[in-house]
């Protein structure tokens, strides 16, 4: 365990007390010791809250439910508790009772997008395969609070049966995230099973597995896990650290761990006030994350459910983070800033504008030092002419490895097979005034 102060150090000590050293590696004991009401919080600790606080806290918990590793408690300064980034992270907040106007319950429409139990089907190529709805922590700033906990809704291999029949089905899913809550809360025969099948996919290139336990319970990382994982190359990892303190001992260990599996290891953080939202502490977490081997892929800005507001910075924020990091850290450091845009949208990228105008012949550019320059375009350039021929096509794609695919949204307007004009937002006024207009416009000039 990292230490940070000497109080802290005395908590760790008086947490890990209840287990020897055997039991404080294994995975299990966490999982059957985790602190789940706040008088055992408090004990362990040895913070003390004032009644009218601790009664904002039980009312917090009757409506989303407290759930800490004792791992993950041991890394609370409990000198400076209330403005700790683990504590903020892990403790309920009575904020989390204030529910905004825009807040909802499932902003990203994944029920909606779920043609199956626990498959939620956004992108044209990939699917997100909801296995868990149990994780070792309950993250106060979770997306996904309505379901996580619901121990009423864990699926069974039964349901599971019914995601891989909707996969097998699909000939365009090349790429499968299992998320939850927490996959790597299945058991390891789970966890080989659900691998197993989906390797036996024959359309199935990659399996990904988004989980928190590199930060929240280490020791999850078993030798016995990364054979089982090894088995069912390739997989992926994406991890979930959100600041710098996260990144201990343990969490290192278990890194080289999946990272020597031959697992290659992403971390998508959420910006989150009062915890990462500053460029120092977000350009030190990155830096961390890349000397462990481990590629920074998202910076989300956080969602819009229920009782996030506390946690929700401006976008701009999110761009002077982005800002402090393209030209000032390696370009594989830098995660990609997204808004997972409500009601299913997707993820939609946002980024400092580096493009200042255009001309004719040439772009101007600015850089990160605020200096400006040009890109000369060629004089002279004569375009590939797409008609999805490619058996006569000069560009040497062998049929065999070419994907079809069909044009979706932007991409329709631009490509050279598709002659769609317009894309028109259903209830368009203006053309439901047209003679016989129903808004059935979709595809026409709009002239």
């Amino acid at each position: 365990m990292t230490i940070y102060s000497s109080r802290q150090q005395e908590v760790s000590q008086r947490i890990s007390s209840q287990a020897n050293k055997a039991k404080w590696t294994d995975w299990r004991w966490h999982i059957r010791h985790t602190i789940r009401d706040i008088e055992s919080f408090e004990t362990l600790t040895g913070i003390r809250f004032e009644p009218e606080d601790r009664a904002g806290y039980e009312r917090t918990l009757e409506k989303f439910p407290l759930s800490i590793t004792p791992y993950y408690l041991s890394l609370i300064d409990t000198a400076d508790y209330a403005n700790d980034p683990v504590f903020r992270q892990a403790f309920p907040s009575v904020r989390e009772l204030d529910i905004g106007p825009h807040d909802m319950a499932d902003p990203l429409h994944e029920d909606e997008d779920s043609p199956a139990p626990g498959i939620t089907h956004r992108y044209p190529d990939r699917v997100l395969f909801h296995v868990s709805n149990l994780c070792a922590m309950y993250c106060r700033h979770c997306t996904r609070k309505r379901k996580v906990g619901d121990e009423g809704h864990i699926p069974r291999r039964a349901q599971m049966e019914q995601g891989l029949a909707y996969i097998r089905s699909a000939p365009r899913v090349r790429d499968v995230l299992l998320s939850g809550g927490d996959p790597l809360m299945l058991p390891d025969e789970t966890l080989d099973w659900l691998l197993w099948n989906l390797r036996k996919i024959e359309h199935v290139e990659v399996v990904r597995i988004g989980s928190r336990m590199p930060v929240v319970l280490p020791y999850r990382v078993t030798d016995d896990l990364m054979s089982i994982i090894r088995k069912h190359h390739p997989v992926w990892l994406n991890t979930h650290f959100n600041h710098p303190r996260e990144v201990t001992r343990s969490a290192r260990e278990a890194l080289a761990k999946l990272a020597d599996a031959g697992i290659p290891l992403g971390n998508q953080s959420v910006l989150l006030a009062g915890v990462n939202d500053c460029p120092r502490i977000m350009r030190s977490l990155l830096h961390k994350l890349v000397r462990n081997r481990v590629r920074p892929y998202y910076l989300y800005q956080c969602d819009l459910s229920e009782g996030l507001t506390h946690f929700r910075t401006p976008v701009g924020k999110g761009i002077e983070i982005i800002e402090s990091l393209v030209g000032h850290t390696s370009g594989f450091a830098r995660p990609t800033y997204v808004i997972d845009a409500p009601g299913g949208g997707g993820k939609i990228p946002v980024t400092p504008n580096y493009v200042i105008s255009w001309a004719t012949n040439k772009v101007v550019l600015r850089n990160y030092e605020g200096v400006i320059t040009t890109y000369a375009e060629p004089d002279c350039y004569t375009p590939t002419i797409c008609d999805r021929d490619c058996a006569s096509c000069d560009l040497q794609l062998k049929e065999q490895d070419a994907e079809e695919y069909a044009a979706v949204g932007i991409e329709r307007l631009v490509s050279d097979w598709d002659d769609t004009q317009s894309l028109v937002p259903e209830g368009t006024a203006r053309l439901d005034r047209r003679p016989g207009g129903d808004n059935a416009q979709e595809g026409s000039h709009d002239g």
